[in-house]
């Protein structure tokens, strides 16, 4: 007979995610044991193993959630009605608040992703390349004189923006989401700015 699923199965497997992306970000991946994740959780190690077979499975699944979770909240901002500029403002808000509260996966993805397999790690640059082409499809209506023709200068803005707001988990992680709009609102006037004199 098959083993039916716990209520709280979802539930367990987040906590597991969550407290798993802390102990990879603070030891590394390559370091970090099921033992520690075990402890991390406040379950035991055969608890995990009922739900991930493996260090590695734990990993990719961190990374497949946050980066599906962040890029359907990304590309499927409602835009309708709002100007190019306003877009800009829009997406780059959002990018940053949706990083408050999940620099432990951000870390992971930094620092992780190159240990798993090419297959899993090509689905996940696949999220990132869809909020990639979404930044820059809006960056590329705010200047379409600028951007018109020249992929390399596009991508170089829009990395750039996203340098922006990567970096800002790095020295600023504790910000409130206040803080996180006003940085989101400097970042877009900044790039704004900037193109016009590209």
């Amino acid at each position: 007979m098959a083993r039916t699923i716990a209520k709280d199965h979802d539930q367990k497997r987040a906590q597991i995610l969550k407290s798993a992306a802390r102990v990879f970000a603070r030891e590394g991946f390559d370091r970090a044991s099921m033992t520690q994740l075990a402890r991390e959780c406040g379950i035991s190690k055969a608890n995990i193993y009922h739900y991930y077979d493996s260090k590695d499975a734990i990993l990719f699944d961190i990374l497949e959630t946050y980066l599906r979770e962040l890029r359907d909240l990304i590309c499927g901002l409602e835009m309708e009605g709002l100007s190019p500029p306003e877009k800009l403002h829009r997406v780059v808000a959002e990018i940053l608040l949706a990083y408050q509260g999940v620099d432990d996966e951000h870390r992971v993805q930094t620092s992780g992703m190159s240990a798993l397999p090419e297959d899993q790690q090509r689905l996940l640059r696949g999220y990132q390349r869809d909020m990639v082409n979404f930044l820059s499809a809006i960056l590329s209506d705010v200047a379409p004189d600028v951007f018109q023709g020249d992929g390399a200068k596009l991508r170089s803005a829009t990395m750039s923006v996203f340098g922006m707001l990567n970096w800002y988990y790095m020295w600023n992680s504790g910000a409130d989401a206040q803080a996180r709009r006003d940085y989101a609102a400097l970042v877009s006037n900044l790039t704004l700015s900037g193109v016009k004199a590209l």
